[in-house]
């Protein structure tokens, strides 16, 4: 890979250990706070803590880097030879991090370019991989932005939670969407839809989400080459099922991921959270 630009995303992106490696991805830490205890995502805090503490109804909060958190990764970017810097986070509509990010680069010791990719998850790890295929290919910094933001454009996440209180008390969804998924207990199924999390359909049963979470997968990914990740949060068996089940109905599936979430997006949906990104090549 060409060290002439560098990739750097944050930890909601949720990629492979060993594609973030081969692939030189670096991926700034959002913050968990649990209780009065501030833990780095990634690192400090596994997901299914988040998932112990909100079961027991303990206070848990998440916030931004810091810009100077972003400086600093800047700054090592810098000393370790690249010549620009491409910066790819979660949507501005559900975090602060873009704009922190915005804030470091205005001082980088190098150009970075900031990209708003208006996902979270690996809805964002597929932009930050292509932008980093395409500097590996050769392309210039310009070059792989735009294949990032092309990634975006075409990449679709749908996810079911078994309900929106968590959504609603961390502010990513509103009081009256919530209203609505848990009258007469209808099971949510979400979307992002401009960066921001929107109630796509209810659906009575948890079984019926879930079989409706499928159905809108495939439509989605047709006969064209695709990417999928398949997420959950203290759900594993039925993210495996649902994975076995779109590697046989996909025709055109490149690539298939299976990760549980990390704490932060755990920290906003709860246990039992299940989803799938689509994200055509």
């Amino acid at each position: 890979m060409s060290r002439h630009v560098a990739i750097i995303t944050d930890s909601t992106a949720y990629l492979p250990q060993q594609a973030m490696e081969r692939h030189h991805i670096t991926a700034v830490p959002l913050t968990v706070v649990l209780g009065n205890e501030a833990l780095e995502e990634g690192t400090e805090i596994s997901a299914r803590s988040v998932a112990h503490a909100l079961q027991k109804r303990t206070s848990v909060t998440t916030s931004r880097p810091s810009p100077a958190t972003f400086a600093a990764a800047y700054q090592r970017a810098a000393d370790a030879g690249a010549h620009g810097i491409i910066s790819l986070h979660l949507s501005s509509e559900i975090s602060g991090t873009y704009d922190a990010a915005l804030l470091a680069a205005q001082n980088a010791p190098v150009p970075v370019r900031v990209i708003d990719t208006g996902m979270v998850a690996m809805a964002l790890g597929f932009c930050a991989l292509a932008a980093a295929e395409a500097v590996a290919a050769g392309g210039t910094m310009s070059e792989a932005v735009a294949a990032a933001e092309k990634r975006a454009v075409g990449t679709c996440a749908y996810f079911y939670v078994d309900t929106l209180d968590y959504l609603r008390r961390g502010g990513r969804i509103g009081a009256a969407q919530a209203l609505l998924g848990s009258a007469l207990a209808v099971k949510p199924l979400l979307q992002l839809d401009a960066g921001r999390i929107e109630l796509r359909e209810k659906v009575r049963t948890a079984s019926k989400a879930i079989a409706r979470l499928e159905e809108i997968v495939v439509e989605r990914s047709g006969v064209q080459e695709v990417d999928i990740a398949v997420h959950h949060l203290a759900a594993s068996e039925r993210a495996e099922q649902l994975a076995q089940r779109l590697d046989a109905r996909v025709p055109g599936l490149v690539e298939l991921h299976v990760s549980e979430v990390g704490a932060v997006i755990g920290a906003h949906t709860g246990p039992g959270l299940l989803g799938a990104v689509v994200s055509p090549r």
